[in-house]
C-alpha cells in the first residue's frame, strides 16, 4: 500500500511540472514516506534526515517531507517536534494539498496546480507498464490492539465498484496483464455503489462480486488481493478463490496461535475458527500456496501461548510467513493496555523458531515443484535469465529468456528448488 501511495505522490508532482531525481543527493524535494508497523521503521528517518539537514547546512536548496503512517498517526504532535527539520509533515488522504504547500514554500517550481481532491483518484505514476497494484479501502474498523493503522489512516472507506473497474480497464488497455488489489482488511469490501455490479454477476457478497467483475475484464491475466481478514472470510469469498484468473496464493495473517494472546490482540475470532477458515480453502482450492503474518512476544505471551503459534504454523502448513517480533506503538491500545513484558531475546528465539520452521516448510514444498511446468510471470531479464514469480508467487529464475517476454506469462520447467527460489529453462 505504501508503494501505491508513493505512485500516487510521483504522479501528483509530475502532474504539477517537477521531474523525478534518480539520485536523491540531486533532489529538491525529498518526501519520506513512512511506516509504524515497527519501531525500526521510523528509527530509521530520523537517521535520515540528519543527513538531508547537512544538505540544508550547506546552503543547498532542498524541501524535506514527511507522509504516511508516521505523519498520520502522530494526534500528539510528538513526532512532528522530533522531525521539526521537516519542512513538511502531513496524513497520506493530505497530499492533495502538497501543490499548494510547495507553492507557499517554492512558487517558481509550480507549473500547474489543477489536481483532484481526492487522494485516491490521483493517478498513480506507475513503474512497471504490466504490472500495478490498486487500491480499493483504506483505513481499518478492526483496532487490532497492537497496530496503529486506524488511527494513522483513519476508518475504513471502501472505493466506487465504478472508480475501481474504471481504473483495471485502463490498466488492461494500456498493457498491464497482472493485478493486486489493496486494502487494510480486503475482503471488507463493502461498495457504495452497488448497482455498479453487472446484473448478471453470481455473487451476493461485495468483495466476491468485485473479484468476479475483475475476472470479466479482458487483458487481465493475474489477480491477487492482500491482506484478508480472517473474519471476513466468507463462504463466497473462499469460493471466488476458484476464479479462473486468481492466483493460487492466499495471505492470511494470523498473528499468533493463542485464544488468549488474540483476545488480547483483539482478533475477534479462535485458532479454532482460523483453522477452520484454512480447511475451507484448501478444500476449494487443493494445491494453494498460504502466506501469514505472525507477531511473536506480545504482551504476556506465554511459552504454552507461543508453542499454540507453533502447532498453528504446523497443522495450517504455511508456505510463507511475516514474522516480526512485537515492538510497542504509542498511541494503540496495546500501548495503553498491557506492558511489553516480553523480553528481547526471547523475542529473538521464539522468531528464531518460527523463521526454522518456515524455511523447512518451504523448501519441502518448493521440491515438489522439481520436474514440473508451471505458469510463470516474468517480471524482469538480465541477459537470457528471466526473473519472476510463478501462480504460487513462488520467486523462480529461467534460462532462456528474450526481452520480448518481459511481462508475460511463460511455462517455466522446474529443475531445482530451493528455500527462496526455484530454477529452471522456459520451454516454448
Amino acid at each position: 500500500m505504501n508503494t501505491n501511495d508513493s505512485e500516487r505522490l510521483s504522479g501528483l508532482l509530475k502532474s504539477i511540472g517537477l521531474d523525478e531525481s534518480l539520485v536523491e543527493q540531486e533532489a529538491n524535494l525529498v518526501i519520506f514516506n513512512t511506516c509504524s508497523v515497527r519501531a525500526h521503521a521510523e528509527e530509521r528517518i530520523y537517521g535520515r534526515m540528519e543527513e538531508l539537514m547537512e544538505r540544508k547546512k550547506k546552503g543547498e536548496d532542498v524541501l524535506i517531507a514527511v507522509t504516511g503512517c508516521m505523519a498520520g498517526r502522530d494526534k500528539s504532535g510528538e513526532l512532528r517536534r522530533r522531525l521539526s527539520m521537516a519542512d513538511l509533515f502531513f496524513a497520506t488522504p493530505d497530499m492533495v494539498s502538497l501543490p499548494r504547500w510547495i507553492a507557499e514554500l517554492r512558487p517558481e517550481w509550480i507549473i500547474s496546480g489543477d489536481v483532484a481532491e481526492d487522494y485516491l483518484k490521483i493517478n498513480p505514476l506507475r513503474q512497471k507498464d504490466y504490472q500495478a497494484y490498486v487500491t480499493i479501502q483504506t483505513g481499518c474498523n478492526h483496532f487490532c490492539t497492537y497496530c496503529v493503522v486506524p488511527y494513522a489512516r483513519g476508518l475504513e472507506r471502501n472505493r466506487s465498484v465504478a472508480d475501481i473497474l474504471e481504473e483495471i480497464n485502463g490498466l488492461a488497455a494500456k498493457g498491464v496483464i497482472d493485478i493486486t488489489l489493496l486494502g487494510q482488511a480486503v475482503n471488507d469490501y463493502k461498495a457504495p455503489d452497488p448497482g455498479s455490479f453487472s446484473a448478471h454477476n453470481p455473487y451476493k457478497n461485495h468483495f466476491a462480486a468485485l473479484l468476479w467483475e475483475i475476472n470479466q475484464i479482458d487483458g487481465v491475466k493475474r489477480l491477487h488481493w492482500t491482506a484478508a481478514h480472517p473474519m471476513s472470510m466468507e463462504d463466497e469469498i473462499i469460493q471466488a478463490l476458484t476464479l479462473p484468473k486468481q492466483v493460487n496464493y492466499l495471505h492470511l495473517p494470523v498473528q499468533a496461535g493463542s485464544n488468549e494472546v488474540l483476545r488480547r490482540m483483539n482478533r475477534k475470532y479462535t485458532r479454532e475458527e482460523y483453522l477452520d477458515v484454512i480447511k475451507k480453502v484448501k478444500t476449494a482450492r487443493p494445491g494453494i500456496a498460504l502466506g501469514t503474518d505472525i507477531i511473536v512476544g506480545f504482551c504476556g505471551e506465554t511459552e504454552k501461548d507461543f508453542e499454540d503459534t507453533v502447532s498453528l504454523y504446523k497443522e495450517s502448513d504455511f508456505d510463507i510467513s511475516y514474522t516480526a517480533q512485537y515492538s510497542p506503538r504509542t498511541g494503540t491500545l496495546g500501548y495503553r493496555l498491557f506492558k511489553d513484558d516480553v523480553p528481547d531475546e526471547e523475542k529473538k528465539r521464539r522468531w528464531q523458531v518460527l523463521q526454522d520452521l518456515m524455511e523447512q516448510n518451504t523448501l519441502r514444498k518448493n521440491q515438489d515443484f522439481c520436474g514440473k511446468v508451471l505458469q510463470v510471470f516474468i517480471e524482469k531479464i538480465d541477459k537470457d535469465i528471466a526473473y519472476g514469480t510463478s501462480q504460487e508467487l513462488k520467486s523462480v529464475r529461467a534460462t532462456g529468456a528474450n526481452d520480448w517476454m518481459v511481462g508475460k506469462i511463460m511455462p517455466v520447467k522446474v529443475e531445482k528448488a530451493m528455500t527462496w527460489q526455484l530454477e529452471g529453462q522456459i520451454v516454448l
